[in-house]
């Protein structure tokens, strides 16, 4: 059994759902050396999550932050935690109800997504700072 473990920065993004599969891969290539195995990728934060979604219609991106702003408006008057501002306690409720962390299967040192599919980074604040990843690989 190997196992590897990465931790890197992404660059900034703004607020919305972001494809980030290729960055996972250029920043991990060990898991070429996968044949059969799982890779966890954990984000360090928490206002922004993690997903597995559609990668061909960037449409899907948008109704993804539209309909999130539905369900977990800004400027609720029950929200206490806004010392960073309106986006504040949104963002954490979105992250908590998006998740932390992915997981992939690997197969013959690739990641075994399905033809449609890809690795979001779920930016939920106006004014985001580098988000940090922590990717484990292992497998044999």
């Amino acid at each position: 059994m190997q196992w590897f473990q990465k931790e890197f920065k992404l660059p900034s993004y703004p607020r919305g759902f972001h494809l980030i599969t290729d960055l996972v891969l250029d920043n991990c290539p060990e898991i070429q050396n996968i044949e059969k195995g799982l890779c966890h990728i954990f984000i360090k934060h928490t206002s922004a999550s993690l997903t597995i979604n559609e990668n061909a219609d960037p449409t899907v991106r948008t109704d993804f932050e539209s309909h999130l702003n539905k369900i977990v408006p800004e400027n609720a008057p029950y929200y206490i935690h806004t010392y960073e501002g309106p986006d504040d306690m949104p963002a954490h409720i979105k992250a908590s109800l998006m998740g932390a962390s992915v997981q992939v299967p690997i197969s013959n040192g690739r990641l075994n997504l399905g033809i449609w599919q890809g690795i979001y980074l779920c930016e939920h604040r106006n004014r985001a700072s580098v988000r940090k990843l922590v990717v484990t690989i292992f497998g044999i």
